[in-house]
């Protein structure tokens, strides 16, 4: 004999166990300032004309949906699937089976896309630190530089039978890379995300430097690509720490001072990493996902305000 359906509302309620899935959502909805990035959109999003015609879909909904796609590394039709598959997901969007539209692949398209078009996935990364700063967490005295690869598809089989132009190959220790740089520039104490840029690969990381800086630093730290005797003499000044890691000259090995000096280094930049840990393993970005500099750059924007409040989450719900 089959057993009688239940409905969503009822079987969610009865469920005992909390899966890590909805505590990362519960999590992730109570630090998101919805307000104010609503706020942000409104004015870009499509209304309902004098005519009439359909109405879109809820500009929440919208937003939600997007940070799931983010947070899951969820492809556009894999999205809308998702929606159907996971009540966990539904439940965040705000959608009810049955009783609400859920948004098909090209709705999720063209709201991504309305995102890009307005520069809106920046204006959500500074909006997101601008959020923080009011909530007490703010910039501090040294700043942590760091790049990062993001691994583009280097096959030919696809519709244009040819590698993405915009991408380019880099050599790190003996490996080549082929795709995009993310250069960002971490708070040392809170380790949030201040500033970001992205580059081709083959750009050395030394060559995006001043603007990862937010210009009131009393230390900055990073990897021995820095090195430069130019900005270091620039600097120097009272109270001030040049926290680069130092180079051994040419054909000698570095001295142990020196060598002494970059382990302390060491500890202190290792929290850079922690942002590039969340994008490429708690959000599962590990390549790029679309063609083209641009794009990528925008989905970079809303990863990393996404990964700024993953961060200090603790510190908001507290």
């Amino acid at each position: 004999m089959s057993k009688q359906p239940a409905f969503p509302g009822l079987r969610n309620a009865m469920k005992k166990k909390v899966t890590r899935r909805e505590q990362f959502l519960a999590e992730m909805d109570a630090v998101v300032p919805w307000s104010r990035l609503l706020a942000l959109i409104a004015p870009h999003y499509p209304k309902v004309g004098p005519k009439g015609g359909r109405p879109p879909m809820p500009l929440e909904t919208m937003l939600r949906v997007y940070f799931l796609q983010n947070w899951y590394a969820l492809s556009d039709p894999m999205a809308e699937e998702t929606l159907y598959d996971s009540e966990a997901m539904r439940r965040f969007a705000g959608i009810e089976l049955g009783d609400d539209r859920i948004p098909d692949e090209t709705t999720i398209l063209n709201f991504r896309h309305l995102l890009e078009r307005h520069g809106l996935t920046e204006a959500i990364f500074v909006d997101v630190n601008a959020h923080l700063a009011d909530k007490g967490i703010t910039l501090r005295s040294g700043t942590l530089v760091d790049a990062t690869i993001i691994d583009a598809p280097s096959s030919t089989k696809n519709k244009a039978k040819a590698r993405d132009p915009e991408m380019s190959s880099t050599k790190k220790g003996n490996d080549w890379y082929f795709g995009m740089k993310a250069h960002i520039g971490v708070d040392a104490e809170s380790g949030v995300t201040h500033s970001l840029d992205t580059s081709t690969a083959k750009v050395h990381d030394s060559q995006v430097w001043d603007e990862r800086l937010h210009g009131d630093e009393t230390s900055v730290w990073a990897d021995k690509g820095y090195v430069s005797a130019e900005r270091e003499a620039a600097f120097t000044g009272p109270d001030k720490v040049w926290g680069v890691m130092r180079k051994a000259s040419k054909g000698s090995d570095l001295h142990p001072v020196d060598a002494q000096i970059n382990r302390i280094i060491a500890m202190v930049r290792a929290k850079v990493e922690h942002p590039f840990r969340v994008i490429k393993r708690q959000f599962g970005h590990v390549k790029t996902r679309y063609r083209g500099l641009a794009k990528n750059r925008a989905q970079l924007f809303t990863l990393f305000a996404l990964g700024n409040l993953f961060v200090v989450r603790r510190s908001l719900m507290a």
